[in-house]
């Protein structure tokens, strides 16, 4: 008779693969996600490819490592593919995950700055610019909505998101007097209590 929990199937469906990454497939999949993601929506593309297309990561380790490129400075984005990367085939891994994000987007910011110096002037360039900063303000809207769903639904999350934005937006606070503020609120609410 088995002592295996009956419910093992599904845990095991939700844990990451134990299979050694290789660098190339590390490369190409963090190129793929340079090449097509837009503003704030990479998140969302680096949650998809490590989470559920390729399952390299689990859900509380994207979770943890999303936290901690958070904090740090640069962009989210890359921060998140070298924490990935170098968890996946150490540095090594986070220097080719980094490299796949950022290489298309770099070749597009140098022809697109070219081009952009070339016809400045033109009213259709004003035009594009525009719908690009609203794509890219709808797809963040989208990954923050992603990643977040369930804490829409609570009330306690509910209160730190709604307060952060009201001290960033309405209130026009620095970042920093914002994490001075916050901080300690949402440690204070999630303290880890005695069992």
């Amino acid at each position: 008779m088995s002592l295996e929990p009956s419910n093992t199937p599904s845990r095991a469906a939700s844990e990451p693969t134990s299979e050694k990454v290789s660098l190339v497939a590390l490369f190409l999949e963090f190129l793929l996600i340079g090449a097509v993601s837009f503003g704030g929506g990479i998140v969302a593309y680096e949650k998809i490819l490590l989470t559920e297309k390729k399952k390299w990561l689990s859900q509380d380790e994207f979770m943890a490592a999303l936290a901690i490129s958070q904090t740090m400075p640069g962009l989210n984005s890359v921060n998140l593919a070298i924490l990935a990367g170098d968890k996946l085939r150490g540095s090594l891994g986070a220097f080719v995950a980094m490299l796949g994000l950022i290489l298309p987007g770099s070749l597009f910011v140098m022809i697109a700055g070219y081009a952009y110096t070339e016809g400045q002037d033109h009213p259709i360039v004003n035009l594009l610019l525009a719908g690009i900063a609203a794509c890219a303000t709808g797809l963040l809207a989208a990954i923050t909505y992603k990643l977040g769903a369930d804490l829409f639904k609570q009330i306690r999350p509910l209160l730190i998101i709604v307060t952060t934005f009201i001290l960033m937006s309405v209130l026009h606070l620095s970042l920093i007097l914002v994490l001075l503020i916050m901080v300690p609120i949402a440690i204070a609410i999630y303290r880890p209590r005695g069992t």
